[in-house]
């Protein structure tokens, strides 16, 4: 009796530990490619470009980060800064405000933005969002304060804008973020990918886009023009195509 009994633990043992060696390996999501938005100031509220554009330029002479936006509301409002602790960017902002260089403000936590929402909806999600923020800027015939003077950092600084209003801190200039992205293949582009293109010759980037899917990608294609969307199969810009970059 004892002896079936030993048997059949045995037995047990080894089911147990064949069912092991069969399991699968957790899935591995590949590492975030950039870091997160912190916490930020969040100021304005204009109707005309131009006054967000002054704002932003007031920030930059005083060495803030800062850029403007368009709001789902229709209005261009700028944001301030990319701040280790909401004390400091509280500190921030009451400076700024008792200095009437900005009137009322809130600080936007890590939490709300959509990449820190990604680990519960998912990365389809966090790209529709990136797509949804871009789109919002379709017809803007965009104007970038400060070091946007700077030849090549309107496609760029849209990039990086739909980026961080998500809560991804997408590097300022082309070059940057064709470096900082993951290679993608043709075939694997993904919506809100970046597109990267050499308009000046050569290989170096000098223009980048966000791919909306199918053929289409949005971008500034260069000062005084509306944002607007192109294709990537145009015999301009297909002579030009570098490659792309994911960043989820």
């Amino acid at each position: 009796m004892a002896l079936a009994v030993g048997l059949i633990l045995v037995a047990l043992c080894g089911c147990s530990g064949q069912a092991r060696l069969r399991e699968e390996p957790p899935a591995v999501r590949p590492r975030p490619v950039l870091p997160q938005m912190r916490y930020t100031i969040q100021a304005g509220a204009f109707k005309n470009i131009d006054n967000a554009v002054r704002l932003t330029d007031k920030l930059l002479a005083r060495k803030l980060f800062a850029y403007h936006f368009i709001d789902e509301s229709g209005f261009y409002k700028v944001r301030i800064g990319n701040f280790p602790s909401r004390g400091e960017a509280v500190e921030k902002a009451e400076g700024l405000k008792a200095g009437r260089v900005i009137e009322e403000y809130f600080i936007i936590a890590p939490g709300d933005y959509a990449a820190a929402r990604q680990q519960t909806a998912g990365e389809p999600q966090l790209r529709n969002e990136i797509i949804r923020t871009a789109e919002r800027f379709i017809g803007v015939p965009y104007k970038w304060g400060g070091e946007s003077t700077v030849s090549g950092f309107d496609c760029s600084g849209l990039t990086m804008v739909v980026y961080q209003l998500n809560g991804l801190d997408l590097p300022r200039t082309s070059g940057e973020q064709w470096t900082a992205g993951r290679p993608v293949a043709g075939m694997d582009l993904s919506r809100g990918d970046l597109v990267f293109f050499a308009t000046r010759g050569g290989t170096i980037v000098s223009h980048v886009g966000i791919y909306l899917g199918g053929d289409a990608f949005l971008h500034a294609p260069s000062r005084g023009n509306p944002i607007q969307v192109a294709s990537l199969s145009s015999a301009y810009y297909r002579a030009r195509y570098l490659g792309a970059r994911s960043f989820l």
